[in-house]
C-alpha cells in the first residue's frame, strides 16, 4: 500500500508537501504514511482514492485495477 501511494504521487508529479496540504496534515505526517511508519486512517485512504480517481482496494493492494468501482456499487453490496 505504501509504495502505491508513493508511486501515484510521483506519477502525478506531486510533492509530499502538496498531498499533505490536500489532506490537511504536515509533510512529515504524510511522509510517515508513505514509509509505513504510520497507518493510513480510513478517512485519509478514502480521500486519496478520490483524489487519484481510484479505489481504496487498489491503494490497499487488493486489486491491480486502478479504475474505481462504478458509482453506487458499494451501496448494493
Amino acid at each position: 500500500m505504501y509504495q502505491r501511494i508513493r508511486d501515484l504521487r510521483e506519477d502525478h508529479d506531486l510533492r509530499q508537501k502538496d498531498l499533505a496540504a490536500y489532506l490537511r496534515c504536515s509533510q512529515v505526517c504524510y511522509s510517515n504514511y508513505e514509509t509505513g511508519k504510520r497507518d493510513l486512517p480510513t478517512e485519509v485512504l478514502i480521500r486519496l482514492a478520490a483524489f487519484y480517481a481510484t479505489s481504496t482496494d487498489y491503494l490497499l493492494g487488493l486489486t491491480d485495477q486502478k479504475k474505481p468501482y462504478p458509482q453506487g456499487l458499494a451501496r448494493r453490496l
